[in-house]
């Protein structure tokens, strides 16, 4: 049997308005960390790979690190992952629920987040930057714990390590077929993208702006996926009755009772 067939075979599908939704959050990741790492002092509160290397050159004594921001955003994405995980672990919830539920609680901490960057800027207040880094952290955490388990190939709305790697080492320079090309180069794209997004509002609007942009663009996602989960749902509940009434009826070549008794008289 040919390997990439089996590698096709294994590999998760995921709805077209699935891959539309983890689009959006890609860019409000970009968004996110541009927000995090030029305004709450050189943080990221979504990308823990990059947060991680930054903790690293804060114990080392680098100027303007901060070893203090980089432990408070990892405990708080920690704090988050063990949200989303125990939200992932309930079966009784369907993939696009935990992520609607995902999605409603990021729009509410981001949305908490920019209310207290408008009232007080936190470059000026320690604990209000604090609080900033918890609450997008937090939610950034939930969300990547309900998308890792959605298992989406180069989706994974937060890091794109992976996705850069398999774009070059399938790529047709490397002898591979280049699968899902368009997919990693469009998640690169939009990342960067919203990161773009994220640096012109933060500047001359303050860090406010782009954090509500961020909890819209999710809020839009959210709205889209919830209107396509229904429109499954009506479609699946008229094509059941369909299906029933199908079985109901006698199958060809099948002899009726009312025949049955005719051809018994006429013999009599």
């Amino acid at each position: 049997m040919d390997e990439n067939r089996v590698s096709h075979a294994t590999t998760p599908e995921a709805s077209s308005a699935l891959v539309v939704v983890l689009f959006g959050l890609t860019f409000a990741t970009g968004v996110i960390d541009a927000v995090s790492f030029l305004g709450l002092g050189h943080v990221f509160t979504a990308n823990m790979t990059g947060n991680v290397v930054l903790l690293g050159f804060a114990l080392g004594g680098t100027a303007d690190l901060s070893v203090g921001r980089s432990l408070a955003a990892l405990c708080a994405f920690a704090t988050g992952s063990v949200v989303g995980g125990r939200l992932t672990n309930e079966r009784q919830r369907t993939p696009a629920r935990q992520l609607l539920f995902a999605m409603h609680a990021e729009v509410l901490f981001l949305c908490l987040a920019a209310g207290v960057a408008l009232m007080v800027k936190p470059e000026t207040s320690l604990a209000r930057l604090y609080l900033v880094i918890v609450l997008t952290a937090t939610a950034m955490g939930l969300r990547n714990a309900v998308v890792r388990k959605l298992a989406v190939p180069d989706l994974t709305t937060t890091v794109l390590t992976l996705t850069v790697t398999g774009l070059a080492a399938d790529s047709g320079l490397a002898g591979g077929a280049a699968p899902r090309s368009r997919r990693r180069m469009l998640s690169i794209l939009t990342m960067c993208g919203g990161a773009l997004v994220g640096t012109m509002l933060l500047r001359p609007l303050g860090m406010w702006v782009p954090l509500v942009v961020a909890a819209c663009v999710v809020a839009g996602v959210a709205w889209y996926l919830y209107l396509s989960e229904r429109s499954t749902k009506r479609v699946d509940s008229v094509q059941i009755p369909l299906s029933r009434r199908k079985l109901a009826r006698p199958f060809a070549g099948t002899v009726s009772p009312r025949a049955v008794r005719a051809g018994s008289r006429i013999r009599v």
